[in-house]
């Protein structure tokens, strides 16, 4: 900035003599200025790593498993044992849109539950180690 003020100077064709204390002066004041606005940088540097360090840490592997999770729903097909966000494990036996019919239990009770109410899909059935009988 100086440096284009020295060029306009110049190119003006202003007497340099009398603007010493004025160049002296601004000089000094970009200085001054300039120290106070590394240590204003160094203050913001702190809160704008943390922001990084919080998108790395959170916010990253949320946007992460929410496609997985995603994808899992779009997947789903009849025949899949799936467990809901309530804890009821199933087998889906038919899928409409955005709605699942789950067949639960010895006695394939069918469960009608939102497409979003499934929690994960089961490797193995839980509901076929259950016993027959149901004690009260």
């Amino acid at each position: 900035m100086l440096l284009n003020i020295a060029n306009t100077i110049l190119a003006a064709g202003i007497d340099t003599g009398s603007c010493a204390g004025l160049s002296a002066g601004t000089a000094g004041a970009a200085a001054e200025g300039s120290t106070g606005l590394f240590a204003g940088m160094g203050g913001l540097l702190l809160p704008l790593a943390m922001i990084v360090i919080l998108l790395v840490v959170m916010i990253i592997p949320q946007r992460r498993r929410d496609k997985q999770v995603k994808e899992m729903l779009n997947a789903l097909k009849p025949g899949d044992r799936v467990r809901t966000i309530g804890g009821i494990y199933g087998t889906i036996s038919s899928v409409k849109d955005d709605v699942i019919v789950l067949t639960v239990g010895p006695d394939k009770v069918k469960l009608v539950f939102a497409r979003g109410a499934i929690s994960q899909v089961e490797e193995a059935g839980v509901e076929n180690t259950m016993s027959e009988e149901v004690h009260d």
